[in-house]
């Protein structure tokens, strides 16, 4: 018997959560059987997810960096790629706040059932307004001293400075590229394994995701047993939803306008990739179907698309930082939290730059929202009321990380002269032809 997919398992834990509860609901020593014996499997999933996130960011940037091999490849085309895919990246955090300040799905939950959320959460939440009261009573500059760490293990101990974490990160990366390549071997060798181990943990907490979920949606439903919570998750599926849609219309419409290809030719050629992506919900699984859609269909030469799609894998995770945005400020709405400009500044720098140590597996996202929160000082706890509309979210996500990364190849393709029609065989000194010459290519049968 084919075994269910991992995505069908975790709505039906969600409904058998909803279920359980509602039923147990019926029965006095029912809330008190979930909040002692089922609830604690949900927090040990929660802990699990918070576990792994400094190992993920240690092992993606380290091995995504120390991948570019040469430093000098970020003169021109490193450079292009890099600066244009955290330009993406920060437009989508900004769409993805836009939208959740305009809609405020968070504000549909009733004072009651917000009041019920801060009673169970009231020492979390406390600990993080002490926090933000001591940043704001800091200098102007104590946020930029923040993020060079003084001892990388005391900041690794600590999600909150995941921040330092990920500047330590980058310029060990950086050291293992200037060093020679013979002593670097051993440490990068070190690091790409450890990445593939930090995956499959991911792997095996995902396995338990559909009774993770089942314990938090059945704890949720009984200690906030009002409809309206179901309303508000309505309001903010469908808001990052239309963040993602107006993402893609972005990529659709900077490709138009920079490298004169229509939105029919950008959509076709990459929509096999897209399709692939939203039922894996992995942009490494989809590269190499990326790359061939990239190359084959959509005229990128293999040198521009083998270095930038493989960067944008790792780092270039628009539809993530976009959903991580909405997320962290729907939970704030709905723990009752304003939150200033400032804080929602720090969201867009957070969640810039743990996109880029997001590993493209299925739910990883998850895992980087727990560092913007935290680093927002949001209750982490906060997640329980996000995971159960995650996956599907996860799905719509990874389609537009993908269709990202294919329009960066082709802008960076562009600005090198590396574009052409689709299917060129051969690319030599002679390709792009002049102006004034005939345009002769060579196309596959």
């Amino acid at each position: 018997m084919k075994k269910l997919a991992l995505h069908w398992q975790i709505l039906l834990g969600m409904a058998a959560g909803v279920i359980f509860a509602l039923l147990l609901s019926n029965f006095n020593w029912g809330p008190g059987f979930i909040s002692d014996w089922i609830k604690p499997f949900g927090n040990i999933f929660i802990n699990a997810l918070k576990l792994i996130a400094v190992p993920l960011i240690l092992a993606s940037l380290v091995k995504g960096i120390s991948d570019l091999k040469d430093i000098s490849k970020l003169s021109k085309m490193g450079t292009r790629t890099i600066v244009t895919y955290i330009i993406t990246t920060v437009i989508a955090v900004s769409i993805g706040l836009t939208l959740v300040n305009l809609v405020q799905p968070g504000n549909a939950i009733s004072e009651e059932t917000r009041n019920d959320l801060l009673t169970s959460y009231a020492g979390d939440a406390n600990t993080r307004i002490q926090d933000a009261q001591r940043q704001k009573e800091s200098g102007p500059l104590q946020a930029l001293e923040d993020i060079v760490p003084s001892n990388i293990f005391a900041a690794a101990s600590d999600n909150g400075n995941m921040l330092q974490v990920i500047f330590f990160a980058i310029f060990f990366g950086l050291g293992l590229i200037l060093i020679p390549e013979k002593n670097a071997k051993p440490v990068k060798d070190f690091f790409d394994g450890f990445n593939d181990v930090i995956l499959k943990l991911i792997d095996l907490i995902m396995l338990t995701a559909p009774y993770g979920v089942f314990a938090l949606l059945a704890a949720l439903v009984v200690e906030s047993p009002s409809t309206d919570l179901f309303a508000a998750l309505a309001m903010y599926g469908l808001t990052v939803i239309i963040g993602l849609a107006l993402m893609i219309l972005f990529y659709v419409l900077i490709v138009w306008i920079f490298t004169k290809n229509t939105p029919a030719f950008f959509i076709n050629g990459i929509a096999p990739a897209q399709l692939l992506g939203f039922s894996t919900s992995s942009s490494a699984a989809t590269l190499p179907v990326t790359m061939e859609r990239v190359e084959e269909h959509m005229g990128v030469h293999k040198e521009v698309a083998s270095f930038v799609l493989p960067i944008g894998a790792t780092i270039n995770m628009d539809g993530t930082s976009l959903y991580q945005a909405v997320a962290a400020v729907f939970i704030a709405q709905a723990f009752g939290m304003d939150l200033s400009f400032g804080v929602q500044l720090g969201i867009i720098a957070t969640a810039t730059l743990a996109s880029i140590g997001s590993a493209a597996v299925p739910g990883a996202g998850m895992v980087m929202l727990v560092i913007v929160l935290a680093q927002a000082g949001i209750p982490e706890a906060g997640l329980a009321l996000i995971f159960a509309v995650d996956r599907p979210l996860d799905m719509c996500r990874t389609m537009v990380n993908i269709t990202g990364d294919a329009a960066v190849s082709m802008l960076v393709a562009k600005s090198v002269d590396k574009l052409g029609p689709p299917n060129v065989l051969e690319w030599d000194d002679n390709y792009p032809p002049k102006e004034e010459e005939a345009v002769t290519t060579n196309h596959r049968e």
